[in-house]
């Protein structure tokens, strides 16, 4: 198991965002708050376990642990130090930093475990910058995500004298495959519109996407961060209900909120 290990309950929600919900590691890893390497490990020795989402859903904490206790020569043997890719990539880009220079340290910080070749180095570094690049090209499956967001203006709601009652938000998703679009108007942009006008968009659309992609609205964070914000109680309530995932996108990453940015223009 990783150094600093995950609560049971952290741990269940990893395995359902996995096996339920059908997200990478990577985006596990943001949408849970833990490292991809963390959830590659779990996911690995629930594996080894031959465990499934229906036989870890009805475990209490204490006997998921049991099941994923594994012999020792299991967990260590055939396991390498994963390289800390996003540390390699930064690192790059420092004057006269090499790929050599990085393995070397990487092995150094690692003695007595089990590390990579600098040939095996180098190919998963690459492999991982390749994912980078093919990230520039957004494919959806159809029903996979729900791009959502209020519209940057407000609209006028008029009483019965003809008079401006008040200015409605504009919330607004649509499908990433699809572009299909909902919208609906709301008194404000805080959580309860946010989870309502989400059930409006998911009524409308007859069903519950994969994963939800709001764009980071502080209504619905509870940990603001850069690179891996929490959800809020009430949102993950919300996700666990409806047997979904939330990714909110990160600010300053136009490639994560794509749709998000084209629903606000629908708007």
């Amino acid at each position: 198991m990783p150094a600093h290990r995950m609560s049971m309950r952290k741990l269940k929600e990893v395995l359902r965002l996995k096996w339920v919900c059908g997200l990478s590691h990577r985006q596990i890893s943001r949408a849970a708050g833990i490292s991809v390497g963390a959830v590659s490990a779990y996911a690995a020795r629930a594996s080894a376990a031959n465990l499934d989402w229906a036989s870890v859903e009805p475990l209490a904490d204490d006997e998921l642990e049991a099941k994923l206790r594994l012999p020792a020569d299991q967990n260590t043997q055939a396991r390498r130090v994963e390289l800390d890719y996003a540390l390699v990539h930064r690192e790059l880009r420092r004057a006269n930093v090499t790929l050599q220079l990085l393995w070397e340290e990487y092995v150094e910080a690692h003695l007595g475990e089990r590390t990579y070749r600098y040939t095996q180095f180098c190919q998963r570094y690459r492999d991982w910058a390749q994912t980078l690049k093919r990230s520039m090209r957004q494919q959806h499956r159809a029903g996979e995500k729900l791009f959502a967001d209020f519209a940057g203006h407000t609209m006028p709601i008029l009483d019965g004298r003809g008079g401006v009652a008040f200015r409605a938000h504009v919330f607004v998703a649509a499908l990433g495959a699809s572009n299909y679009t909902y919208a609906c108007a709301t008194r404000s942009e805080g959580t309860h519109d946010w989870i309502g006008g989400l059930i409006g968009a998911m009524e409308f659309y007859g069903g519950a996407p994969s994963l939800l992609v709001p764009d980071n609205p502080r209504a619905l964070i509870a940990r603001p961060d850069r690179y891996e914000p929490g959800l809020g109680r009430t949102a993950q309530e919300f996700v666990n209900h409806y047997a979904t995932a939330m990714l909110p996108a990160r600010p300053r990453k136009p490639r994560d909120k794509a749709y998000a940015s084209y629903c606000t223009l629908c708007g």
